[in-house]
């Protein structure tokens, strides 16, 4: 085979993926890659992640942070994954927005009708300033995932009303 080169087998792929990138096949893990040592091998593997995190983020949820919505009652579970959701599509959007929080219910409270929550009164801090949203968010029928999200964002929030509306720097 190759002599003198030193081969690097990549075997951690999630198992979402299937062969030949990855996976398992008859109850064996297949090797995500085969590559010459070196920095060809570490540039394929951030190139990788950075395809997969999308996908993955929206397929996996950490088991602790599932284990905490499950003891939420089912209203303030919905709010909670549309919370999450708020600050993700608004972060990979085409806009110059990167939230590092989000709350559906600060400015006035959201409408709950079955699987689906709407508000006017959301907001979302992105660089130090909070901005108010609309949205229109329908979770599934446990309230765990996000099925489809819209939403619009508004006006900054005055800082003179952050403490009134229950927000921070």
């Amino acid at each position: 085979m190759l002599q003198g080169v030193k081969v690097r087998v990549l075997s951690w792929a999630p198992s979402i993926l299937s062969p030949p990138f990855g996976g398992r096949i008859s109850g064996q893990r297949t090797p995500l890659s085969i590559f010459p040592s070196g920095a060809f091998v570490k540039k394929s593997a951030v190139i990788l992640l950075a395809v997969l995190l999308p996908v993955t983020s929206a397929l996996a949820m950490d088991p602790r942070f599932a284990a905490s919505l499950k003891k939420l009652d089912p209203q303030t579970r919905l709010e909670q994954v549309c919370d999450l959701e708020a600050m993700s599509r608004i972060d990979r959007d085409a806009n110059p927005y990167h939230p590092d929080r989000a709350k559906t219910d600060v400015i006035s409270h959201p409408v709950h009708a079955g699987d689906t929550v709407t508000g006017k009164g959301g907001a979302f801090r992105s660089k130090g300033r909070w901005y108010s949203f609309s949205f229109a968010c329908k979770g599934s029928a446990d309230h765990m995932k996000v099925l489809s999200f819209n939403y619009k964002i508004g006006e900054v929030i005055p800082e003179s009303k952050w403490a009134a509306l229950g927000l921070w720097r």
